[in-house]
């Protein structure tokens, strides 16, 4: 028998090694955010605008095409955060971009 502690799991009701749940609760931690076409998102991808885009409360369009750099994920599997020129705040859903190889 090993030395690490065990503790207790309220999702299988069983008792585990802390270092099992503590790895179990890490992959449920990650998020995957994927582009329109299926591509893994990660922070500071570029990607491309696949849809002219009404930007709210800026009152401009973002057309299709555009590259956005350095992007940011957030905690939502379906949205992302960047910078473009004259929009604070700009956050897109990963549904209209494609990743930039």
């Amino acid at each position: 028998m090993s030395d690490e502690d065990y503790v207790y799991d309220d999702e299988s009701g069983d008792w585990v090694p802390a270092s099992q749940l503590a790895a179990r609760q890490s992959a449920a931690d990650h998020v995957e955010v994927r582009d329109a076409v299926g591509n893994v998102l990660a922070d500071g991808d570029q990607v491309t605008l696949i849809k002219d885009l009404d930007v709210k409360g800026a009152g401009q369009t973002i057309k299709r095409g555009t590259l956005i750099k350095s992007i940011r994920l957030t905690g939502d599997p379906q949205e992302i955060d960047c910078r473009y020129d004259g929009i604070k705040g700009l956050v897109l859903r990963a549904e209209f971009v494609r990743k930039r190889n």
